[in-house]
């Protein structure tokens, strides 16, 4: 394993059990008792409090991973926000995407109010390091106040129609939030998707775009990448 390979150290079930647990919950929407279901079927018992600790442990260095190997994100960035009930209560989920569908991050806040969007548009900056040649939102006034402050130079295009593609990005949520029947907390929803939104797209590759011979070619080596960012690659087999 390379240093760069996360540690497994003190675990007793070996790195695939690990690096298959974490992919079925954040590439499915499973919860961890589903996910210790279907690795029962294959002879694992493991529990599902261990499923949940794993996530929880190796989700954030695995996604990691998966963001360092990304191209670098387009020139133009659509931003959204939907609102998801956190433990019976109202809050707004904000994302953005590029022109290709990239998830380039995601906040959980309780406004979606001038502040809200300002937060948003800053932290966006800071984590993609780069800034876009054009945003596009919805006709929110939010965005057009905060991106006079935070990106003035930047052009912004407000349509509901040319922002398809960042609704489109929310599907997701909704077929999550029905699968856990909704959220129970602030912090572990805001943990959840930045992790889910580097992982879930990266065995998603634009299949409408391919021939099923090029989909699964693909898919086998977004596959190699995976087990190479887990430190699975190159493991000898366990019984």
């Amino acid at each position: 394993m390379s240093s760069a390979s996360p540690s497994y150290k003190g675990h007793r079930y070996p790195v695939e059990v690990i690096a298959h647990c974490v992919w079925l919950y954040f590439r499915f929407p499973l919860s961890f008792r589903e996910a210790e279901e279907l690795m029962l079927e294959r002879g694992v018992p493991v529990s599902h409090e261990t499923v949940r600790r794993w996530c929880v442990k190796f989700g954030r260095i695995y996604a990691s991973g998966l963001r360092r190997r990304r191209p670098r994100p387009g020139d133009k960035w659509h931003l959204d926000e939907v609102f998801v009930r956190i433990n019976g209560e109202l809050k707004y989920l904000w994302r953005a995407v590029d022109a290709d569908g990239a998830v380039l991050d995601v906040l959980v806040q309780n406004r979606r109010d001038k502040a809200a969007a300002r937060c948003f548009l800053r932290r966006l900056l800071k984590a993609t390091r780069t800034v876009p040649r054009v945003i596009v939102t919805d006709k929110l006034r939010s965005y057009r106040a905060a991106h006079r402050e935070v990106m003035p130079s930047v052009e912004h295009r407000s349509h509901k129609g040319l922002n398809n593609r960042a609704e489109n990005s929310h599907q997701p949520t909704r077929q999550r939030e029905r699968a856990m029947k909704g959220f129970r907390g602030i912090g572990g929803t805001q943990r959840f998707w930045p992790r889910s939104a580097a992982s879930h797209p990266h065995f998603r590759p634009r299949r409408h775009l391919m021939t099923a011979p090029d989909y699964r070619a693909e898919t086998t080596i977004r596959f190699a990448i995976w087990d190479q960012i887990t430190g699975a690659a190159g493991q000898p087999a366990k019984a």
